[in-house]
C-alpha cells in the first residue's frame, strides 16, 4: 500500500501499489488543475501537461519519468511530474499546482 500525502491540502490518501497519481487525486477531491487546466485538460493522456505536480518526498517510490514527461517537463526540475503519467509504489508527498 502507498500513502500519498497532498501537502497543501493537508490530506493523506491510501492507494494500492501501482496506482495512478492523477486518478487518486481526483477520486479524493484534490484539485490538480489551475483554471486553464480545468478547461483544457486532456483527460489523463499526458498531452496537455496541465497536471504538473512537485514531489516533495518519495521520488524513489514513483515510476520513472515517461518519454511524454521528458518532453513536457524538459525545462522543469527533476522532482516535477505529470500526475497522469505517474504510478505510486510507496509513500510520497505531493505539492499540487507548483509555481
Amino acid at each position: 500500500m502507498a500513502n500519498i500525502k497532498f501537502v497543501q491540502e493537508n490530506q493523506e490518501v491510501v492507494a494500492a501499489d501501482g496506482a495512478n497519481l492523477r486518478l487518486k487525486a481526483l477520486e479524493n477531491g484534490i484539485a490538480l488543475y489551475k483554471l486553464y487546466g480545468k478547461m483544457m485538460n486532456c483527460g489523463g493522456y499526458g498531452q496537455c501537461g496541465t497536471c504538473i505536480v512537485q514531489i516533495a518526498e518519495g521520488m524513489e517510490n514513483l515510476s520513472p519519468r515517461t518519454p511524454v514527461e521528458n518532453r513536457k517537463l524538459k525545462k522543469k526540475p527533476e522532482n516535477y511530474r505529470l500526475a497522469c503519467q505517474t504510478l505510486v509504489n510507496g509513500p510520497v508527498s505531493v505539492v499540487t499546482k507548483p509555481k
